[in-house]
């Protein structure tokens, strides 16, 4: 029994979860992968896949068996290593990729923002910027603040696991939050300095606006570089992309087709 043709969205982001949605209503196969790192992830349409690949050739051997003829990458603005792998893996199974991408957070009047390149820089710049710090950059990133000898809020969706701040308090949440609440909260626990991301996206981006509402100072990590690959920036154009890629390869697209 031969496999329809199938598009693979690496997920993870909303943006993912949207994409895969309007693929299934358009009855376009797919297939979202899932990294498994987070315990109960909210789930896409259509079907799903958790775990890795096996690096860049798993992956394309993977693409190959499963007759996927477009993949887009939606992986989360920091997720560099499956962005790496997936550039590699369809160049190698000759398929095409996209990648979809938010724009990135951009300071506006009032902010007092201090770019740097990695959590490291950001926990040696922490101690000359405050003394209570909140912290939204992920707890997979937390040992980098480990020796920092600052009272820290950690917020994140699942239990961070050691080596931690030493001083700290954690708020298990997920976003979208408002501007109300995390002013609410910055106040309530007296933080003076924030570090986070440039994850970009309207989910998480209140921290930022209640931080210049209460006119403390923010540490943002910049993107790390990716693979080239072509980009878009919205679920829309990603949409585009992919039923234009489907359109011309119909005999590809057809289920149950040989290739």
């Amino acid at each position: 029994m031969s496999i329809a043709p199938r598009v693979l969205v690496l997920g993870g982001t909303s943006e993912a979860r949207a994409l895969a949605a309007e693929l299934v209503d358009r009855d376009i196969p797919v297939t979202s992968s899932l990294a498994g790192r987070v315990a109960a992830p909210r789930l896409p349409k259509g079907d799903i896949r958790v775990g890795g690949f096996g690096g860049p050739d798993g992956l394309a051997t993977w693409l190959t068996d499963n007759r996927v003829t477009a993949v887009v990458d939606a992986t989360h603005p920091f997720a560099e290593r499956i962005s790496e792998s997936a550039a590699s893996a369809t160049t190698a199974a000759d398929v095409p990729v996209l990648r979809l991408e938010r724009p990135g957070w951009e300071a506006g009047p009032g902010d007092d923002w201090h770019w740097v390149d990695t959590l490291a820089d950001a926990a040696r710049l922490l101690p000359r910027l405050g003394t209570r710090a909140f912290l939204t950059s992920g707890r997979q990133g937390l040992a980098a603040f480990a020796d920092v000898p600052l009272w820290m809020l950690v917020r994140c969706v699942d239990p961070p696991e050691p080596p931690l701040p030493r001083h700290l308090e954690v708020v298990l949440s997920r976003g979208p939050y408002r501007v109300e609440d995390e002013t609410e909260l910055l106040r309530r626990h007296r933080i003076d300095v924030l570090v986070t991301k440039d994850s970009g996206g309207a989910m998480t981006e209140a921290k930022l606006r209640a931080a210049r509402k209460v006119g403390i100072p923010v540490i943002v990590v910049r993107r790390p570089p990716r693979p080239e690959m072509r980009r878009v920036a919205d679920v829309k154009s990603a949409v585009r992309w992919v039923v234009a890629h489907m359109n011309a390869h119909p005999h590809d697209s057809a289920s149950g087709s040989s290739r």
